[in-house]
């Protein structure tokens, strides 16, 4: 009988860039992920379409399931032969009971491996602008359990902890804030001493407060910071005011859901993490080739029946080679064909296949295409449109009123996705409003099934085109949009309304 295989990964603190590279591919490998509450929204989002999910919801001693109970599933899903990652916030081996879970996978001999994360210990500071050593304050740094498995005190000595002078950070320390903060004050650090409460580090909602030793607790609660935090001692908590970057950069503190599909979500995406937003890429919909196909074969058959090929969208173009590949022919059977984007993207989709499109609107929407081609096709020249299975009946409007002869032949659906693990309810209830992009209608229905009965009217909806807009707006969304139809637009928007709210 065929034995599986545990990965024990650490998904870093939040943040899906601080995601390592092997643990990437763990993910993208994997048949079974358990996951738990720390996880970031952005580094759940990466977990591909088909895993199944198994949320553990560890969190501050609360969970789920218990840790016997987490360590018995991996072992059941390794003797069923799949591939299995356990997927902790922060590194598994730092207070993350990844010891323990690896106990019984080695008495059963199931294989495994270790794919260390970056740990909160470190990262959440840095995000705070703290280094948590400097030449000039001091040269060691102490990680200490904020609790212990019995109690909401930490079990430490405190005396020795005064004596080290080096950075003290506490790990699942938050309630136990008072008890800390008083204990080494007794134990002879000084009161005056800086010191750190970090909520939410390495994410969009992160928060720092900075007092002294003694004023902390009361600082902390005065701020009404939540769990997760850390909390960090030491000289070097002074830098924080003059090191803090995370949220200087244009659209730092602002979480975006990206909606496209995920094929075509890279590139904005990566535009708006180069601004400094956490992106939860969040597929509302997915395009699914029409396989069984007759009128695309037929018209591949006979492409030099056609004189204009007409692609709506990105995905039109994928499906259309995709199938004239397959049909033993290239771009050469395209050869005295003209051919019509509806957009920069469309039309650079075209480039990456080699052709180059001869018809593009100033304005990239379907009504400006069908009139760009009505300027530009010869009377009796015939196209073929391979798009959507519902696709808009602006384009075929103006070219019914020019008289053109067409065949429009759908070559894809368009399906809502699921969210994943993604708790998208969780999302909307934030504290902050959250920013969602939306390219097309179908993505504003696909995302608003994703939330089902959560409260829609505090996402700031930034839309592409008008259509878009108007179904954002009927969903109860609050509605912005781009100044002009490209995802570059749609993120400088994005940033300029995130601007405008830190000023308010």
């Amino acid at each position: 009988m065929k034995r599986g295989k545990v990965w024990l990964v650490g998904a870093g603190p939040s943040d899906p860039g601080l995601l390592t590279l092997k643990a990437k591919k763990a993910l993208e490998e994997a048949e079974v992920v358990l996951y738990d509450s720390l996880v970031g929204p952005g580094v759940l989002a990466v977990i591909p379409e088909g895993v199944r999910l198994i949320d553990v919801g560890k969190r501050a001693g609360r969970a789920h399931m218990s840790q016997e109970r987490i360590n018995k599933t991996l072992l059941e899903e390794a003797l069923k032969g799949c591939k299995v990652v356990r997927l902790k916030g922060g590194d598994p081996f730092l207070f993350g009971r990844g010891g323990e879970e690896l106990e019984l996978l080695a008495e059963h001999g199931i294989p495994f491996e270790i794919v260390p994360g970056v740990t909160s210990a470190i990262a959440v500071p840095a995000y705070a602008g703290i280094p948590v050593t400097h030449r000039d304050f001091c040269s060691s740094v102490h990680i200490v359990a904020g609790r212990k498995k019995d109690s909401d005190r930490p079990d430490v000595d405190f005396e020795a902890l005064a004596r080290l002078k080096g950075t003290l950070v506490f790990l699942m320390g938050a309630g136990a804030l008072e008890y800390i903060c008083s204990s080494l004050i007794s134990a002879g650090m000084d009161a005056a001493t800086p010191a750190a409460v970090l909520e939410k580090g390495a994410s969009a909602r992160q928060r720092r407060v900075v007092a002294t030793l003694a004023s902390l607790p009361e600082a902390a609660a005065r701020a009404e910071l939540k769990t997760p935090a850390i909390i960090v001692v030491g000289e070097v908590c002074g830098l924080a005011e003059r090191f803090h970057w995370a949220e200087d950069r244009p659209l730092g503190g602002a979480r975006v859901v990206v909606t496209r599909p995920r094929e075509l979500a890279s590139r904005l995406s990566e535009t708006l993490r180069g601004m400094g937003a956490e992106v939860v890429e969040l597929p509302a919909i997915k395009t699914v080739e029409i396989r069984d196909n007759a009128g695309l074969d037929r018209a591949l058959e006979n492409l030099s029946d056609y004189d204009w090929i007409v692609f709506t969208s990105q995905a039109g173009v994928g499906v259309f080679f995709d199938r004239l590949l397959r049909s033993k022919k290239d771009a050469r059977s395209l050869s005295g064909i003209r051919l019509a984007a509806i957009g920069g993207a469309t039309e650079k989709a075209l480039a990456e296949r080699g052709v180059i499109a001869d018809c593009v609107p100033e304005k990239y929407d379907s009504s400006s295409l069908g009139r760009a081609l009505a300027a530009a096709a010869r009377p009796g020249e015939r196209l073929l449109i391979p798009r959507a299975r519902i696709g808009s009946r602006e384009l075929t409007r103006e070219l019914d009123a020019a008289g053109l002869v067409y065949d429009d032949i759908p070559v894809y659906d368009t399906q809502y996705a699921a969210p994943g693990a993604v708790d998208v309810g969780g999302l909307l209830a934030e504290r902050e409003g959250l920013y969602a992009a939306f390219t097309s209608a179908s993505t504003v229905r696909g995302f608003a099934a994703m939330a089902g009965g959560a409260d829609r009217s505090r996402v700031k909806a930034v839309c592409i085109g008008e259509q878009t807009a108007a179904e954002a707006a009927r969903l109860g969304m609050e509605v912005y949009v781009s100044d002009d139809i490209t995802v570059d637009s749609l993120a400088e928007k994005i940033a300029e309304l995130h601007r405008a709210s830190k000023e308010r």
